[in-house]
């Protein structure tokens, strides 16, 4: 259905996000914006999306990723960007500056994705997730946890070593065993006493 007052590209643009954000959940980036409507410079785009705020079509917080909100639509949830999670070797424990209770970035998402959920976010490093479809580069929403269901996928935290890792979880008789959905990499195996559980994959966001 057509927006009344709308330009032609602006009512693309607006279409485009309506769809985007009822496929995906969260809002599309200003260059998603760029390819998916065939615009010629991410500048034009701004300029479009400055009207369509103006014009109370759309809301936006310049501090928050994925910002992007249509106005009259379904309620978003802000979900902060704590740092990174290997999902290979494992990497050091994130500290204060990247892996804070008061995040630098953020974002937007709906409640859909989020139902009843305090969720933070992180960006995986490295491919042992990959036959997971996570991929280098992706967002894993988690949901703060210290047990966890064998084959729950989980950040756990090795005490010895002070890193943490993204793998499937199992219990076997005398270890745990943290296991890659990757067919090239091996399993871990730690001891128990060795694991601390830090949070559960509740969702991921994949890069374009």
């Amino acid at each position: 259905m057509r927006k009344p007052g709308l330009s032609e590209t602006r009512q693309r643009i607006f279409k485009f996000i309506r769809n985007f954000i009822e496929d995906r959940g969260y809002a599309p980036t200003v260059r998603d914006i760029l390819k998916g409507c065939d615009i010629s410079s991410t500048a034009v785009v701004q300029h479009h999306l400055n009207i369509l705020e103006r014009e109370g079509h759309i809301h936006r917080d310049p501090e928050v990723f994925r910002s992007i909100q249509l106005i009259g639509r379904k309620t978003t949830v802000r979900v902060p960007v704590l740092g990174y999670i290997a999902a290979g070797e494992p990497i050091p424990v994130p500290g204060s500056d990247t892996w804070q209770k008061e995040a630098a970035e953020a974002l937007e998402l709906t409640e859909e994705l989020t139902p009843g959920k305090q969720v933070y976010a992180l960006r995986v490093k490295g491919l042992s997730m990959v036959d997971a479809l996570i991929d280098d580069g992706d967002i894993v929403l988690m949901k703060a946890a210290e047990t966890a269901d064998n084959g729950d996928m989980v950040a756990v935290w090795l005490k010895d070593k002070q890193e943490v890792t993204l793998k499937r979880l199992f219990r076997e008789k005398d270890s745990i065993r943290l296991q890659p959905s990757n067919a090239s990499m091996k399993p871990l195996y730690v001891d128990p006493q060795n694991v601390e559980v830090q949070g559960k994959v509740v969702g991921v966001i994949r890069k374009l």
